[in-house]
């Protein structure tokens, strides 16, 4: 196919879906195409309940299932029987000409799945989380230096920096570029709600290039000058034959992307769940040894990731249904979070929740995330010192929504502290 037809195509698909999002919105009313409406964005959260009370599944007008269930949530999480992919399609192998970003590892399924993340796993080991831990607690001092008695951004001061600097330490990549990497972060993750329009696939397309510029240096510097960073591992597994050169390029693309925007939700979202609920920021100024507990209500209360898809691979009875081959599934598990038959009083906010299952905010059986130790060391680290250091911390404005329905989080988030920031204790 040529560069010409590959583009006709593409703009094709993009008017097409354009089309069909809009019908499903405003003419039959398809609950989660709603879910991507702005007035939806910030409180997803009825749209579920309504959901759930249907039963245990919804058909939507895409033909996919969709469910806000826990139970079921989880049980499609850990069975084999359901994949990422259309059953025999094992992903790209190389960048296609329509293709602007390409979810590595987390878009494949077995054994290319297992392989890649194999490769990556020695990186967020506990022992890895020893050393992450003096980097976070520095960064984080640093970011809260200077802010007391002022109005600052949260997300653009705080919440995004600090897993940006974590995640170009762990691979490797130039503090300089730090800037480069959450401008083309962004633009990517936004892609994945899909492309709504030609200008957006034209930014799309920029950043994937420029990022793919900036990795294919880094690459040839790790095969010229081999170091102890995730990329050299990777480089090394690429000449040992373990991985592609397309597999290694998307692989570092993928733990850059996935290694900030989910924490920089986390973050954000935490914090104004706190900020809302001042009885639970009281709570966690009196004791800041809550704030790994206060990472997992966040997590179960208000997750940075609010969806994932599974496609059956094979018929599978469930929740008194039967689902055939190829039936997808979208799996809202925002709503599971939430869900009256697995947690009590789901719709309140409570860093002292004790006692309940586990939450899917990290996925769950093969595909559960990789990097959720980091993502609760840096949540713990980053409530820990905010609330030590500014313990007066309020809203102070507006908290524009990200425009879409799978990452959930601000743009910004404006605060003020009118105290002078307090020293962290060691």
């Amino acid at each position: 196919m040529s560069q010409a037809s590959a583009l006709a195509r593409v703009v094709g698909e993009i008017w097409r879906l354009r089309y069909a999002r809009t019908v499903n919105r405003y003419v039959y009313r398809d609950p989660v195409s709603r879910l991507g409406m702005r007035a939806n964005l910030a409180d997803p959260y009825p749209t579920y309940a309504r959901l759930r009370e249907e039963g245990p599944f919804r058909r939507l007008r895409t033909g996919d299932l969709a469910t806000a269930h826990h139970a079921i949530c989880r049980d499609i999480l850990r069975d084999r029987r359901f994949g990422v992919r259309v059953p025999g399609d094992r992903g790209p192998t190389e960048q296609p000409a329509q293709l602007v970003f390409d979810l590595g590892f987390l878009d494949r399924d077995e054994p290319d799945h297992a392989r890649l993340r194999r490769l990556v796993a020695p990186a967020f080991s506990p022992k890895k989380m020893d050393s992450y831990r003096p980097v976070i607690e520095r960064t984080a001092e640093q970011l809260l230096s200077g802010v007391g008695g002022s109005t600052f951004d949260l997300i653009g001061r705080y919440a995004n920096p600090l897993p940006v600097t974590v995640i170009t330490a762990l691979l490797g990549v130039d503090a300089a570029e730090s800037a480069r990497i959450t401008r083309h972060g962004s633009a990517l993750v936004t892609a994945i709600n899909g492309i709504r329009s030609i200008r957006h696939l034209r930014q799309l397309f920029l950043a994937n290039t420029d990022l793919e510029r900036m990795f294919n240096d880094l690459i040839a510097r790790r095969r010229a000058e081999p170091g102890e960073d995730v990329v050299s591992t990777l480089v090394a597994a690429e000449r040992g034959g373990s991985l592609t050169g397309y597999e290694l390029y998307i692989t570092c693309s993928l733990l850059l992307i996935a290694g900030f925007e989910t924490t920089v939700n986390l973050i954000g979202n935490g914090v104004k769940a706190l900020l809302d609920h001042p009885d639970q920021w009281a709570a966690l100024r009196a004791d800041p040894d809550l704030a790994p507990r206060a990472v997992e209500e966040i997590l179960r209360w208000d997750p940075p990731v609010q969806n994932t898809y599974r496609i059956a691979h094979e018929e599978v009875e469930l929740a008194g249904r039967r689902i055939p081959p190829g039936q997808g599934v979208v799996l809202l598990i925002g709503g599971a979070g939430r869900d009256p038959a697995a947690f009590e009083d789901p719709d309140r906010f409570d860093i002292t929740r004790t006692g309940t299952p586990d939450h899917l905010a990290f996925s769950a059986g093969a595909h559960y995330c990789l990097g959720a130790p980091l993502a609760r060391l840096e949540g713990e680290i980053a409530l820990r010192h905010l609330v030590q250091r500014l313990p007066d911390l309020r809203r102070a404005g507006r908290t524009p929504m990200r425009p879409s329905f799978t990452l959930h989080g601000m743009r910004r988030m404006p605060v003020t502290s009118p105290a002078t920031p307090s020293p962290v204790p060691a």
